[in-house]
């Protein structure tokens, strides 16, 4: 009842910035008919658009099974030609300027965004002033301390990435494994990944590392494009 209250004044007010936000990711299991009728396909149905956000916590973090997941397959599997924009942002300026990007975008278009909890506090999500003041949304994120020479790359989304940043470093030998986040999901970022990819020249293999199963998350959406 609440999402269906939002998104109707989402839709007459097609300009503010409305956000929906669920206390755990399966909230949104009793809007899925909404999300689906709804905000998915509104612009394709009736040429109706809104800037409606949903922020869906989201991660494998020993709350349960419901609790540790917002359905992220299901939402990849209904976006088509730009109708959605699924984000996982993973540091304190992704967040600001994605929601400040949200708010201003032209034309609108639904707004989904995968929150992990336990980046509410932890310190590798942090960022100083200095990003929030200047700076913009990025749909890829370099490894912070890439290695020099490169010659494994792992690609992920969310909180997952600051796990193996960890491991890596614990490990202590000299790395050659680079760490790299999607922080949009779609539409997808071909190009920046495009770039950054050439700035690998010793890249021997790409893997894709998620928390989910292989059914669930995002590997099925992601698979064909890599």
């Amino acid at each position: 009842g609440v999402l269906g209250f939002d998104y109707g004044y989402a839709l007459e007010c097609p300009d503010a910035l409305v956000i929906w936000e669920a206390q755990f990711g399966d909230f949104a299991n009793g809007a899925q008919v909404v999300i689906d009728q709804f905000i998915a396909s509104a612009h394709e149905k009736w040429n109706q658009r809104s800037k409606l956000a949903l922020l869906l916590p989201h991660g494998f973090e020993g709350q349960g099974p419901e609790h540790s997941s917002a359905r992220l397959e299901r939402f990849l599997q209904l976006c088509a030609r730009g109708n959605l924009r699924v984000t996982v942002p993973t540091t304190a300026a992704q967040y600001f300027h994605l929601l400040r990007s949200q708010a201003y975008l032209e034309p609108g278009v639904p707004l989904v965004v995968l929150t992990p909890k336990s980046l509410l506090r932890a310190h590798a999500a942090e960022s100083p002033a200095s990003e929030l003041l200047s700076g913009s949304f990025r749909a890829v994120l370099d490894d912070p301390e890439r290695p020099p020479r490169v010659e494994r790359l792992a690609l992920c989304t969310g909180k997952v990435g600051h796990e193996l940043m960890q491991r890596r470093a614990a490990a202590g030998s000299a790395p050659t494994t680079a760490v790299v986040r999607l922080e949009r999901l779609h539409p997808f970022p071909e190009a920046e990944l495009r770039a950054l990819l050439a700035g690998m020249p010793e890249l021997r293999e790409v893997v894709w590392v998620q928390e989910e199963p292989r059914n669930m998350g995002a590997f099925a959406f992601v698979a064909p494009r890599l």
